[in-house]
């Protein structure tokens, strides 16, 4: 609930500093000198970029979620065997062991969904955040049916 409730007060002071930003971008613009235009169109770009970027990570969250639920609701969510230290982090071997069963898992099956989900969850834990967006959104490309793009 602290990770939802974090995102959503960053999104939401984002959006203000977009509009904040577009609002000076719009002056800028309404000056009507050739300087002004172009930096008031240049100001304009970023929260735009900005917006963009912050609503398909919104979709990614959404939709991952809602795999998440799915899953929880069939009973096949990853349980966590991991090896932790003292101070809590993941044992870099133990999360090694479980993420080549998932791989496995998913080499065997490679079109289940959740085969995919619970080697993005692995790669979460590996700490390889690139990896495990791109398994997450294999998932979610699986479980909607939609055609899979080459990694």
């Amino acid at each position: 609930m602290r990770a939802k409730l974090t995102y959503a007060v960053t999104a939401a002071v984002l959006v203000f500093y977009f509009l904040l930003a577009g609002s000076r971008g719009v002056l800028l613009i309404r000056h009507g000198t050739l300087l002004t235009v172009t930096f008031g169109v240049a100001v304009l770009i970023l929260p735009v970029i900005g917006l963009w970027f912050l609503w398909k990570n919104t979709q990614f969250v959404r939709r991952a979620n809602a795999l998440a639920a799915e899953l929880d609701a069939e009973g096949g969510l990853p349980v966590d065997e991991l090896v932790r230290t003292p101070s809590g982090r993941i044992d870099r071997a133990s999360a090694d062991a479980v993420f080549a069963r998932r791989r496995a898992e998913t080499e065997d099956r490679p079109d289940d969904w959740r085969c995919w989900f619970r080697l993005a969850v692995a790669y979460q834990d590996a700490r390889d955040t690139p990896r495990a967006r791109k398994a997450m959104q294999r998932a979610i490309a699986l479980h909607a049916n939609e055609p899979v793009r080459a990694a």
